[in-house]
């Protein structure tokens, strides 16, 4: 059977680092998620209903999968193109091919 995991710290570095307005732009996409997490945590303390916890958590997702994506997408475009270019394009697509895995789970 194949093995489908991912290292949790690969070691590699961006082919083409964020520029400082793509890191603040994630990072405040990460941040407003931070800040939903936080209101389900109070909605949870305060014994909120059932359903409004669940649609929050639900809204929390979506969130972090719009950035995840955001993130694969770069990554394509800069990372698997670049390797594709050098000739490891195998490699990188099977990497990136495990992401997508992960992220459809």
């Amino acid at each position: 059977m194949e093995d489908n995991t991912l290292p949790e710290n690969s070691g590699k570095k961006p082919v083409k680092p964020r520029t400082n307005e793509e890191k603040q732009a994630v990072i405040n996409r990460l941040k407003r998620i931070e800040g939903q997490v936080r209101g389900v945590q109070k909605m949870v303390e305060e014994d909120r209903y059932c359903v409004d916890t669940l649609i929050q958590i639900s809204a929390i997702n979506k969130a972090l999968n719009r950035v995840g994506y955001s993130l694969m997408e770069r990554h394509t475009h800069h990372c698997v193109a670049s390797a594709i270019r050098k000739g490891e394009g195998e490699e990188a697509i099977d990497e990136l091919m495990k992401v997508v895995q992960q992220f459809s789970k």
